[in-house]
């Protein structure tokens, strides 16, 4: 997922179940919007590049891999199935930026804020829960693809010197060491998120990285003399089991929504978009059509331009599995770009934990100095608290990454356990108590059927994610990678 600085408060006066990635909204602005806060400028084409640089992220990788696994027929129609579920439902959460009326009501200015302004209860707690447990996931997967992307270039140049036949095999364990030892120095950084250029920087690394493996595809297809694959995906055979068939199949399915998540920060994204008319729900869900539909010309471009090149042989990562060798430069350049992108990404998506921890520190022990007494050194903001606590997270983190270094298996996981609730169940629910849907009705039925397949189709998911794992740590030995 692309770094993304998106309008609103900040993360200091957010409730204390809070997840939220906002920047500041100027304070240099003349006006004020109704809420107080300073007048904002969005607009449909800002919103859809928002959605847009969020969306397209590291998740592109996977896509072929995941095509490969379901074929020409499955493959394609699970990427337009999960396309249409997604913006659907964004268009649904996109009525609960504001509660009551669309145009004067309360803004809600997190998806937090929506929930809790729409659902509230225990359902407020479960979303901070999911959305903090996938913000770690994201940060062990981060901490994974960037270690890989390093060995590859450490592998590119080897295979370009001794030849493609030699082995060239490495350990991704000093890599993540390294990414780890950067993360802890970022993490002194306070409010890191919030630094203006850092949506452009990642916009950039995205589409460099999506853009070099979408070109190599094609140059393989046309090198290799036309497409490869097969209709059914990856046959039965020697080198795959029914079974494993099934799970891999599964797990494409997870592969496919966690490249196209983004529902989690859909209403911060609003957020920035000026006041109506036209009511800002309307420009959202103009600038999710255009977006999704871009995003998912792009997705289809680049997943199956990889399974056309490779069939079966697809890697799970189309820029470090060495389905390519040559250029090699150009290899090295793509994934140079993966690891400055989520260099930069890791914090955006680690910032909401270190904030709810520390306040939650601060409002417990508010005269302790080994939390209050802070230096300041050029950017850094440094507490022992803050040293401790943050690198303890990102030592965490890390040695997660160590002990499961599969990529694939981890944001297959990731985009399962996060699909259903964050992208479907929550949206639904807060769009049937927002328009009053009466309950037993006909759209009623239709929405809790979607939530409920929706569901089903997580649990298998992860099923294939976790399945994969288990059979993948038979032959694997912990930090040994």
């Amino acid at each position: 997922m692309a770094m993304a600085s998106h309008n609103g408060g900040t993360t200091k006066h957010l409730p204390p179940m809070e997840v939220s990635m906002e920047a500041g909204n100027g304070d240099a602005a003349e006006y004020l919007d109704d809420d107080g806060r300073p007048r904002r400028t969005g607009t449909f084409w800002t919103a859809s590049a928002h959605i847009i640089t969020a969306v397209i992220g590291s998740g592109v990788l996977s896509l072929a891999w995941a095509i490969a696994q379901l074929g020409w027929v499955a493959g394609p129609a699970a990427m337009l199935l999960f396309a249409f579920v997604t913006y659907y439902t964004a268009t649904l959460l996109a009525e609960c930026y504001r509660t009551g009326d669309p145009d004067t009501g309360k803004r809600n200015y997190t998806y937090m804020d929506a929930v809790r302004s729409n659902l509230g209860g225990a359902r407020v707690a479960f979303c901070g829960c999911i959305q903090y447990a996938n913000l770690v996931g994201v940060a062990i997967g981060y901490t994974i693809a960037s270690s890989i992307s390093m060995q590859a270039i450490s592998r590119a140049g080897c295979f370009h010197k001794r030849g493609h036949a030699v082995p060239c095999k490495s350990s991704s364990n000093p890599y993540m060491i390294l990414f780890g030892a950067v993360q802890i120095l970022f993490s002194q950084i306070p409010d890191f998120d919030q630094i203006w250029w850092l949506s452009i920087v990642a916009a950039v690394m995205s589409f460099t990285y999506s853009s070099i493996g979408l070109s190599l595809g094609i140059a393989q297809t046309v090198a290799n003399g036309g497409f490869k694959g097969s209709l059914t995906g990856i046959s039965i055979g020697a080198d795959v089991t029914s079974t494993q068939k099934v799970w891999h199949s599964l797990q494409a399915f997870g592969d496919i929504a966690f490249a196209y998540s983004f529902s989690n920060i859909l209403i911060e994204i609003q957020d920035t978009i000026k006041a109506p008319p036209p009511s800002e729900s309307k420009v959202m869900q103009k600038a999710t059509r255009l977006s999704v539909a871009t995003t998912t010309i792009f997705y289809m471009l680049c997943g199956c331009m990889g399974y056309a090149a490779f069939g079966d042989k697809a890697p799970d990562n189309l820029l470090t599995g060495f389905g390519f060798f040559e250029p090699f430069w150009l290899i090295d350049i793509a994934n140079i770009a993966i690891v400055v992108h989520l260099v930069g990404a890791y914090q955006v998506f680690c910032q909401p934990i270190f904030a709810f921890v520390e306040r939650r520190a601060a409002a417990a022990w508010p005269d302790s100095a080994f939390i209050a007494r802070e230096l300041r050194v050029g950017p850094f903001a440094l507490s022992l608290f803050r040293l401790t606590w943050r690198s303890a997270f990102v030592c965490v983190t890390t040695v997660v990454a160590m002990l499961l270094p599969f990529f694939g298996n981890v944001v297959g996981f990731l985009g399962a356990v996060s699909f259903w609730p964050l992208t479907v169940y929550f949206p639904v629910e807060m769009y049937i108590k927002q328009r009053r849907v009466p309950r037993g009705s006909t759209k009623w039925i239709c929405l809790q059927t979607l939530s409920v397949g929706c569901l089903f189709v997580s649990i298998a998911a992860a099923a294939g994610s976790i399945a994969d794992v288990i059979d993948a740590l038979k032959v694997y030995h912990p930090f040994s990678s």
